[in-house]
């Protein structure tokens, strides 16, 4: 039960994450919100470990999955909160799906195990169909917005890196130790990335980007990092990868109706790719094709999947 509510968490603080880094940028620089964030939500997991009289550190091997967590937040999120200047937020949570076609390269290349059965080929090859359908228009049309892609497919690679990675490291850190850990290492180079390109603070900062800040360091990382690091502890990768199956429909219809966002015929398109490749990679389509046969009158020909 402890899992399923700590899963049903992470699904809606994703959803709502594109979303809450849009916002944070609305009058902050990219650099300077995800900063902020970072500081925030670090403030708030070391009082909790303090409340709760815990160590950080308990063990030398701790740093290691520390060291990996790390890569999930930085330079992954510095990359996400400059892809926001350029794309909105829907579009940015569909990219995101991608993460078990990445997630599922480099559980090959550091656990050695190969999960691309042919029906996940299949799903891959539709994946990279519905990118190039996404970025056919912008690159027609000169946008910048394929700055904001391509930064998203990169995050994609290194979140994919630093779950898998950390995974493999088997290190037994609770998910606070995880969370404060993970945030210790990288706070002080999103303050050096915000030093370095400039240190702008403006005069004025709206509600848009307080409220997203605020949102973003409390639930999406002091709160929504340590429920993902329990989760990825007590699931698989695969369950774990299903989250982005759930939550680039619901980012969508958030960003529309929270932000007035709008996607082109040829991004809904390329969307709807992307997520019949997930549903394919992940295996729903066979699920369902299963019911379809339960369904079936005795005697009929059951639909078969080649």
């Amino acid at each position: 039960m402890r899992v399923a509510l700590a899963y049903a968490c992470v699904v809606l603080i994703w959803a709502t994450t594109p979303l809450g880094i849009n916002w944070s940028n609305s009058t902050l620089s990219f650099a300077a919100a995800v900063a902020l964030r970072m500081c925030l939500a670090l403030a708030i997991c070391w009082l909790a470990l303090a409340v709760m009289r815990e160590r950080l550190v308990q063990q030398r091997s701790d740093w290691k999955a520390f060291f990996a967590g790390a890569i999930g937040l930085y330079p992954n999120m510095l990359l996400v909160y400059w892809s926001a200047q350029f794309i909105p937020s829907g579009l940015m949570a569909v990219i995101l799906g991608l993460y078990p076609f990445t997630a599922g390269l480099f559980t090959y290349f550091i656990l050695k195990e190969w999960v691309f059965t042919p029906p996940r080929i299949v799903a891959l090859a539709l994946a990279v169909t519905g990118l190039g359908v996404i970025h056919y228009e912008h690159l027609a049309l000169g946008s910048d917005a394929i700055y904001g892609i391509m930064g998203m497919v990169g995050s994609t690679f290194l979140f994919g890196l630093s779950s898998v990675w950390l995974k493999a490291s088997g290190a037994a850190v609770e998910p606070l130790r995880q969370s404060t850990g993970t945030l210790l290492l990288s706070t002080p180079f999103f303050i050096l990335s915000w030093v370095v390109t400039g240190a702008n603070i403006p005069a004025t900062i709206d509600v848009k980007s307080i409220v997203g800040v605020s949102y973003l360091a409390v639930a999406g990382s002091a709160i929504g990092g340590t429920l993902f690091f329990y989760v990825l502890k007590k699931c698989s990768m695969s369950s774990v990868s299903l989250i982005t199956l759930m939550t680039p429909m619901m980012a969508l219809t958030i960003g529309m109706l929270f932000n007035n966002e709008t996607v082109t015929q040829l991004e809904f398109i390329g969307c709807i790719i992307i997520l019949f490749s997930l549903a394919i990679y992940q295996g729903a389509l066979r699920v369902v094709v299963k019911q379809i046969n339960r369904l079936l009158a005795v005697g009929k020909q059951p639909v078969q999947l080649p």
